[in-house]
């Protein structure tokens, strides 16, 4: 049983790698198995800060063209799908700094509150997702950024192009609003 298991394991890693070669030679049909292999993880990760579906294929496209172009950069140590991630987030960063207006002049930072855990847990995942969608623009990037992909507030402010403060007001913000949403809706989720 192990064996199959180490067989299915390397066959699968091998097959990878031979996309990974034929990218860099730019050959098309390993980019198109390449794009459509990792697509579906690609696209969760684009969504979670652009709503809009054509913006989102855009940022998705233009984070693949510059992972097609650096490709060749790969080095085969380390997980490949955390490289791609890692380009097409910077390809989400750069569009949410060139469409989003922030303003640096928020400082103010609120101590964080709690959800009761009571709440949350009878939320479905779909529910939530889309009152984080709901948040403005800015602030649910910011979130995302923190929540969702672990960045410092500084590593956040570096990226896209804001004050640490302003960073961190925006997701006390985000936490503020989301919190009193799901305890808006403790009214309907009772049993």
């Amino acid at each position: 049983m192990s064996i199959a298991l180490a067989y299915t394991v390397s066959s699968h890693a091998s097959e990878l790698e031979q996309l990974i070669q034929g990218c860099i030679r730019n050959e098309r049909g390993a980019q198109e198995k390449l794009y459509r292999l990792f697509y579906p993880r690609m696209m969760a990760l684009v969504k979670r800060y652009i709503d809009h579906e054509e913006q989102a294929e855009e940022v998705m496209n233009n984070g693949y063209l510059r992972a097609f172009q650096k490709i060749g950069q790969y080095n085969f140590q380390g997980s490949f799908e955390g490289w791609l991630r890692k380009i097409i987030f910077h390809a989400v960063a750069d569009y949410v700094k060139q469409h989003t207006k922030y303003s640096n002049q928020i400082l103010l930072v609120e101590k964080d509150q709690f959800v009761q855990n009571d709440h949350a847990e009878k939320l479905y995942y779909d529910e939530l997702l889309k009152m984080v969608q709901d948040l403005p623009d800015a602030t649910r990037n910011v979130f995302n950024m923190y929540v969702m992909e672990g960045f410092t507030h500084k590593e956040i402010s570096n990226m896209i192009g804001i004050s640490e403060g302003t960073s961190k007001w925006h997701l006390s913000e985000g936490r503020r609003v989301l919190k009193e949403r799901i305890e808006k809706l403790e009214l309907h989720l009772k049993a």
